[in-house]
């Protein structure tokens, strides 16, 4: 920051944020300060020129080398909301209080251990009722071409900001919300990114030894397109499937020790996602 009034604040708003307190916003910082100033922050935060990207960087490029992560993370951030002139305000899920609810999303990767978790990159998801809000827009100051983007490619957008840093991930995990779309682990394939991710119980897994079935497309103008779909065959449910000692079931208590779950029975094979033109590894479980 090239200014000294600017550091100050800085230094400010950063002790703020780390003192102990529930509250974050301006108002509670500044008076648990003793050089607190409720328009200073804000001000520093909604008015202050300095490159957020360098900032971010830094942070990068120290936190990895330090924590030594065993993977990265791809997550939702979920901030409630009551006032809808907040940007990215929506009525959608909030993994914060575990339903819908008002509030606004953000996309984040963090490097994580079992001990420790840095956020290496994250961006608000601006909902797609936002492209066409001509109230809020320039109320909140959203920048012109900025609009809608999903979640899903902003995560590999801010995976391909981090290789451009020369940050490259152990392994990046995720849940469902991104795990269960295709494009999401065709565009880490893609990248040369090794992945777990969390699927739905529903997802179609075809054996290896199956592949995809061609089949012709609809007529056009230009004559038929060709197209593809996968093998009619499904892979067996569990547990007819169980047939040999690789695929049999095996107990996990990995989790019990934290949530207090009973263990789950589960079995491992290879197999490809339905929708994937990938060869790629899959697990099926039934608790």
């Amino acid at each position: 920051m090239p200014r000294k009034d600017q550091r100050g604040k800085s230094d400010c708003y950063l002790r703020g944020l780390m003192m102990d307190g529930r509250r974050k916003f301006f108002q509670a910082m500044a008076s648990r300060l003793p050089d607190g100033n409720e328009q200073n922050l804000q001000q520093f935060v909604n008015q202050s020129t300095w490159d957020r990207v360098l900032v971010r960087r830094r942070i990068a490029q120290r936190m990895v080398p330090l924590i030594g992560p065993t993977a990265w993370a791809v997550d939702d951030v979920s901030f409630p909301k009551d006032g809808r002139m907040s940007v990215a305000f929506a009525h959608q899920y909030c993994g914060a209080l575990g339903k819908q609810a008002n509030c606004q999303v953000a996309v984040s990767v963090h490097a994580v251990t079992d001990t420790a978790s840095v956020p290496l990159q994250w961006q608000l998801f601006l909902p797609k009722e936002w492209d066409s809000d001509a109230e809020r827009r320039p109320r909140c100051q959203v920048p012109d071409g900025f609009g809608h983007r999903e979640k899903w490619r902003l995560a590999l957008d801010e995976l391909d900001e981090l290789a451009g840093w020369g940050l490259v991930p152990p392994v990046v995990v995720a849940d469902a919300g991104y795990g269960q779309n295709a494009d999401f682990r065709d565009g880490l394939t893609g990248r040369g990114i090794n992945s777990v991710v969390a699927v739905r119980s529903d997802i179609t897994v075809h054996p290896m030894t199956r592949s995809p079935l061609p089949r012709p497309g609809p007529e056009t103008a230009a004559g038929r397109s060709p197209a593809t779909v996968t093998s009619p065959s499904r892979w067996p449910p569990w547990p007819s499937a169980v047939t040999t000692p690789r695929t049999r079931p095996r107990r996990t208590t990995g989790m019990a020790k934290a949530v207090k779950a009973a263990p789950n029975r589960y079995w491992e094979c290879a197999g490809r996602p339905s929708h994937s033109p990938v060869w790629t590894a899959a697990s099926m479980s039934s608790s």
